[in-house]
């Protein structure tokens, strides 16, 4: 078949003359046998097209207005994968949407979303572990007018105790150890593991390095007192596990304090102290860090350590002695327990 002869048969397949069968193998016919120049490919394209339409149209067919521009014609290798083609373009779409909402950002989402939101709090099932500082046989620090610090540590744990019993945290524990200092760290820590706390809050009173000491004499009784610090303190380890709750408790008993009106040992972050210095974490609420403490690093929940006030102070030594004042910390720490309860609290955190 010559080039010519063969260009009049596809000529008949385009008009609609041959059978549609006819037709199918004519044009696997011109595929294998015919030789076609580069520059007749376009036109056979158009000419392969022309059927499609006509199966759709006859007029369409029949008008040679209708035929498709070489720009958009395709070779018949395309014409098979045109299904695959078309098919793939819904699937771009939903990338697209998740650009939109990547451009939305957090600003789309209502605050609790962003959050994960956790269990509300029940505070008849919330334990809290309140920890005496010292024993009877290691007493701590020795006040100005030479009461033992575990006394002052015991009268305002109590007093803590019973107020937050009464606003319905009623699985509060008092943690009284004996024995001396360093193995009643570790008594204290067991103890509280095996409670499985929730809260640990340990309460102490303050003193200050033996460089500060000043000598004076109490009821005919040499003692010991530095007036030149005072104020209350919070610590917390960033080695305990849950470091973020514990800082989070220990910024709510500092933010207690300072709505009382009571303010915080500045000493503690000047280079002054020495070894003693510790990172002041918050300048408005007195939350420090200190790392090596052994309740606040090895209990398995958030743990925070209270100094309640300065006893080696003279004045703040009456102040902290008063019922009146224990009264104020005492009020401070069940109102920082009952926000940290709270379910606003538990699903957004600080605020």
């Amino acid at each position: 078949m010559k080039r010519r002869e063969f260009i009049c048969v596809l000529g008949s397949i385009a008009s609609g003359s041959w059978p549609r069968r006819r037709t199918i193998i004519a044009a696997m016919a011109a595929m294998v046998l015919l030789p076609i120049e580069v520059s007749d490919a376009g036109w056979l394209s158009d000419l392969f097209k022309g059927p499609s339409k006509q199966a759709k149209s006859a007029k369409q067919a029949k008008s040679p207005k209708q035929a498709k521009s070489p720009k958009q014609a395709k070779s018949p290798k395309h014409v098979a994968s045109r299904k695959p083609v078309t098919s793939a373009k819904p699937a771009a779409s939903p990338k697209r949407r998740n650009v939109k909402l990547a451009a939305l950002g957090p600003v789309a989402l209502p605050p609790a979303a962003l959050k994960p939101v956790a269990a509300a709090c029940d505070p008849s099932k919330l334990r809290i572990v309140l920890d005496v500082g010292h024993t009877a046989e290691s007493e701590g620090a020795i006040s100005a007018r030479n009461v033992s610090e575990f006394v002052f540590n015991l009268r305002l744990a109590k007093l803590i105790e019973q107020k937050l019993k009464a606003e319905g945290f009623t699985e509060t524990r008092l943690l009284l150890t004996e024995g001396k200092a360093r193995r009643s760290l570790f008594k204290r820590v067991a103890a509280a593991n095996d409670l499985r706390a929730d809260l640990f809050l340990s309460i102490h009173h303050d003193s200050v390095p033996n460089k500060f000491l000043e000598d004076w004499e109490f009821e005919g009784k040499k003692s010991h007192f530095s007036d030149r610090f005072s104020g209350y303190s919070v610590f917390v380890s960033r080695n305990n596990p849950d470091f973020k709750t514990s800082l989070s408790f220990a910024e709510l008993i500092g933010k207690e304090m300072k709505a009382q009106g009571l303010d915080y040992a500045k000493q503690y972050s000047q280079p002054i102290m020495g070894r003693h210095q510790r990172p002041l974490l918050n300048k408005e609420t007195g939350v420090y860090r200190y790392d090596e403490l052994i309740v606040l690093r090895k209990t398995q929940m958030p743990a925070v350590l209270l100094e309640a006030g300065s006893i080696i102070n003279r004045d703040e030594e009456l102040k902290m002695n008063s019922p009146e004042r224990r009264e104020i910390i005492s009020s401070g720490v069940t109102a920082a327990v009952k926000e940290f309860c709270e379910p606003r609290w538990a699903m957004l955190g600080p605020l």
